[in-house]
């Protein structure tokens, strides 16, 4: 996780309040969970959102948020699981739905088993998300110009593929946020490299729903 300053600047982009209903998609260990949790309050909802893609993994991705769903003061937490496609079926209407390092991976085989595509899942999007609700979206670039040939080998993703196929469902793009850049990652080695683990350069987007 970044420092608690990035984290607060990254909930504040987000717009994310108390009272806010959010989608956290693909949560892995639940710790936006958690934060998004605290800042909503008890008037507030969070769906830890599990594709179903993954569900299987072996470290029990539904499980664990269950668990999570489960400790104390975390009763705006709801653990739910379905095909990317199918978000919009298994949560509520919502103000922010949050992909963070995971829209790369809508472009990888394994997210892609059920049939789903980046289309697919940012129409799901738009369907849940209420009249000016918000898509942020946090993940690792690619060298501009690369598209998304680098989301499979690198796990990498060239912002300006990511801005077109938003848009092309129907959001607009509100704000950008810098505070994730590296000007000094090649985008060229994988985000796992012990080289750049957890310094890639990191692009956040804010798009709307008119």
């Amino acid at each position: 996780m970044y420092d608690q300053s990035k984290q607060s600047e990254l909930i504040r982009f987000a717009r994310i309040d108390a009272g806010s209903t959010v989608i956290d998609v693909y949560p892995g260990d639940g710790d936006w969970t958690r934060l998004f949790s605290d800042v909503v309050g008890p008037e507030g909802r969070v769906y830890s959102f599990v594709p179903a893609e993954v569900a299987h993994f072996k470290n029990d991705p539904v499980g664990l948020m269950r668990t999570l769903a489960q400790e104390p003061g975390r009763e705006n937490v709801e653990a739910v699981s379905a095909d990317l496609v199918a978000m919009a079926e298994a949560t509520q209407p919502a103000d922010v739905v949050w992909v963070h390092l995971f829209y790369h991976d809508l472009h990888t085989a394994l997210m892609q088993t059920r049939g789903a595509t980046a289309a697919d899942f940012n129409r799901a999007v738009y369907q849940r998300l209420k009249s000016g609700g918000s898509y942020v979206i946090v993940d690792h670039a690619a060298a501009t110009g690369s598209g998304t040939s680098n989301t499979q080998t690198l796990h990498r993703i060239d912002p300006t593929s990511v801005r077109e196929e938003v848009e092309a469902a129907g959001f607009a793009l509100e704000a950008q946020c810098a505070t994730l850049a590296n000007k000094d990652d090649p985008h060229s080695i994988k985000v796992f490299d012990p080289t750049i683990k957890g310094k890639t350069d990191r692009f956040v987007y804010r798009f709307v729903k008119p």
